[in-house]
């Protein structure tokens, strides 16, 4: 026999005001000190290796994002989704601002490896807290402001981190000390969750994760991980591309934000297409999308050409990240709603740590340009391949 749950209250507006301010932190987690990686590089230039790892102070926050994020949704699931996103909050106040003081390029990779649990952990808990709160449209409008607040952290974030790169290359970790402002709302306007002992949504099976469905999560994260490697070009790779333009660090960290602009556009979108076309077509468009962009960005012989590329392809991850968002909530139960969502969280970041390492010697074989431009057209085929398929089956 199937058991619903009574709906749980609804949330106060000043928890609903902290979820999504926690939200806001996410994506300038790991990209902020993207404008300072060119002055950094050039810092450490008497360090063994110092290009790569350089760059890997940018990448060892998503590895450390995709090791833990799944330690994180069990602890979400084990002593509530609460006190995980006060301890994480608190730890990314610390770790990241700490690279402002930090001289040593090993330790400085080591506290942001501290910063990337951070962020796995503030993911997992905003993801799990909002599909705990909310069902069916109004969980889909939800998930679509938790992307729309994260794409502003970026557009408000990555800009100022641009300007503040121009004084020192060290400013732009003093923008992490904004978590410690949003941590004491945290602790006084937040409950512990209803929904986190095992009782199902209204009409969802409380075995959903672990019967077929098992393989359409298997299949969300595989699809999220490979996007995240393609959009993950925009920050690891158009910093060094962007001064062919004669562009400076501001002006890198403006488009770079430009992504994530028009994220918030295809995010405040998405929950109106959630009503109207399938998951999976979503899913096809947001790949066309990104697809589309970078074809734009590829082939472009000015640098509005070349910003318009990434407008564009921002709006597509707009909408794919709230899109496997909902599906996964949909059909975890909410006892393993934390694990579920947390290996989501897994799949995007490990994503964006493969990037450079994937990525890398395609642009050292063809260059930055055809790279985007060719990862371009194996979006929009993927996308057209997966809307042909559907439309078979159907």
């Amino acid at each position: 026999m199937t058991t619903t749950a009574t709906r749980p209250p609804q949330p106060a507006t000043t928890a609903r005001a902290t979820i999504l301010a926690s939200a806001s932190l996410t994506i300038m987690g790991a990209a902020i000190i993207a404008p300072s990686l060119p002055a950094m590089t050039a810092a450490y230039a008497g360090t063994p290796a110092a290009d790569v790892l350089v760059r890997l102070t940018l990448t060892v926050t998503s590895l450390a994002i995709a090791v833990t994020a799944p330690v994180a949704g069990i602890l979400a699931d084990r002593i509530g989704r609460r006190p995980l996103l006060l301890t994480s909050l608190a730890l990314y106040a610390l770790a990241g601002t700490a690279g402002f003081l930090i001289t040593n390029l090993g330790v400085l990779i080591a506290s942001r490896a501290l910063l990337g649990a951070a962020v796995g952990g503030v993911m997992t808990a905003v993801s799990t807290v909002i599909a705990d709160w909310f069902d069916g449209p109004a969980r889909a409008r939800f998930l679509g402001l938790q992307q729309a607040s994260a794409s502003l952290g970026g557009v408000v974030f990555l800009p100022l981190a641009g300007v503040l790169a121009v004084i020192s290359w060290r400013a732009p970790f003093l923008l992490y000390a904004v978590a410690a402002l949003i941590l004491p709302a945290a602790a006084l306007f937040l409950r512990e969750s209803a929904r986190r002992t095992g009782e199902a949504d209204p009409g969802t099976p409380a075995t959903a994760t672990t019967s077929g469905a098992r393989r359409e999560i298997i299949g969300v994260y595989a699809l999220a991980a490979a996007a995240t490697v393609i959009f993950y070009m925009a920050p690891t790779q158009l910093p060094f591309w962007l001064t062919s333009f004669h562009t400076g660090t501001a002006m890198t960290g403006v488009v770079i934000a430009g992504s994530t602009l028009t994220g918030i556009a295809g995010a405040l979108a998405f929950p109106r297409l959630r009503q109207r076309l399938h998951p999976a077509t979503i899913t096809a468009l947001s790949i066309a999308l990104l697809g589309a962009g970078w074809a734009v960005a590829g082939t472009a012989t000015m640098l509005v050409q070349l910003a318009a590329g990434v407008l564009i392809g921002g709006i597509g991850v707009g909408l794919v990240v709230p899109n496997l968002n909902t599906r996964l909530a949909e059909i975890a139960s909410p006892a393993q709603r934390g694990r579920v969502l947390g290996g989501l969280v897994m799949a995007i970041f490990l994503g964006q740590f493969l990037s450079p390492l994937l990525m890398q010697p395609v642009v050292d074989a063809l260059g930055i340009a055809t790279t985007f431009t060719v990862s371009g057209a194996v979006l929009l085929a993927g996308s057209a391949t997966t809307l042909a398929v559907r439309n078979f089956r159907r």
